[in-house]
């Protein structure tokens, strides 16, 4: 990849990243809208819980039982 080629596709991606940033801004808007009820916060411990704790737990759960679905297909053939 050439110099001319490096150089276009960074810019084509910063572009890219500066118009999703400009699209986004009215997401990140203080004002209330009409209909909105939000509830309350939750913790810094039930944050990590649903979004760390409960991913690892299901990756495992599944993963596991894939090798144990695994290993019992191997058993039959062999």
């Amino acid at each position: 990849m050439d110099k001319k080629n490096a150089l276009r596709a960074g810019a084509v991606t910063a572009g890219t990243t500066l118009m999703m940033l400009l699209m986004t801004s009215p997401a990140l808007a203080l004002t209330r809208d009409d209909g909105d009820d939000p509830g309350q916060g939750i913790s810094l411990a039930e944050t990590l819980g649903v979004f760390v704790v409960l991913p690892v737990v299901l990756f495992l759960a599944i993963a596991g039982l894939v090798m144990v679905g695994d290993k019992s297909r191997k058993q039959q053939q062999g």
